[in-house]
């Protein structure tokens, strides 16, 4: 399995020290104005490109992924800017981002613990627009522990708080051995569990209101030709 890259230094003092190794959280990442710019340009994508599922919403730009890799498409300008910023933080091991998920979610929404899949590896890379968010980390089932009760809350880990204009990095261990969600709520309380908690500048006990996030969730995707996609072959 491929290891995850070397971050430049200048990420190292965003490394979150209060979670497994390589996680990084930058905090405006980018400015009001860029926000703003971004949040606009989703909207203004044609209804067709929009993906209703249970609990939120999403937009693929690059191509769609299968598990044998991508057939790639051109990612819009709007974009390219984003993707390029992130890759020259060398974030994907020299290789470029070429895969952009749009999510939105609104307040109550949120998505069930899951794991990202080897697909994407070693990385994963978030922008939060619009509003923050928990992202709550847990341990898988465990299939040798068959009678004994697994609940999510059992197996809760932590959670980081992604403030709107953040850039959050994740690799290695918090990547692949931890499932990760969003709970479904209007309102968060911050706990000391929340292990970015003072980078993200929040405090324990403190409630903040959803709004309507959308998360421009950036990465690379292996590439396909149509020929090997159509015949199977890897």
């Amino acid at each position: 399995m491929a290891q995850p890259c070397k971050v430049p230094e200048d990420l190292d003092g965003h490394a979150v020290k209060d979670a497994p190794p390589t996680v990084y959280y930058v905090p405006d990442f980018i400015t009001e104005a860029e926000e703003e710019y971004l949040l606009q340009q989703v909207y203004r994508a044609p209804k067709p490109k929009w993906t209703q599922l249970s609990g939120r919403r999403l937009q693929n730009w690059g191509g769609l992924p299968h598990p044998k890799g991508m057939l790639a498409e051109k990612l819009p300008d709007w974009l390219l800017k984003y993707t390029e910023k992130i890759s020259a933080l060398d974030a994907f091991a020299g290789k470029n981002a070429n895969h952009v998920l749009v999510n939105e979610y609104k307040p109550e929404e949120g998505i069930m613990p899951h794991e990202d899949g080897p697909l994407y590896h070693p990385t994963v890379t978030t922008i939060s627009l619009g509003s923050h968010t928990l992202l709550d980390f847990y341990t898988p089932v465990d299939e040798s522990q068959s009678g004994i009760p697994q609940t999510e809350e059992s197996r809760y880990v932590l959670s980081l708080l992604l403030r709107r204009r953040s850039l959050l990095i994740l690799q290695g261990e918090m990547y692949e051995r931890y499932l990760h969600g969003i709970r479904g709520v209007a309102v968060d309380t911050l706990t000391e569990r929340v292990a970015n908690l003072s980078a993200a500048g929040g405090q324990v006990g403190e409630t903040l209101t959803r709004g309507t996030r959308v998360s421009l969730t950036i990465r690379h995707v292996p590439k396909v030709c149509r020929a090997n996609l159509l015949l199977g072959r890897k």
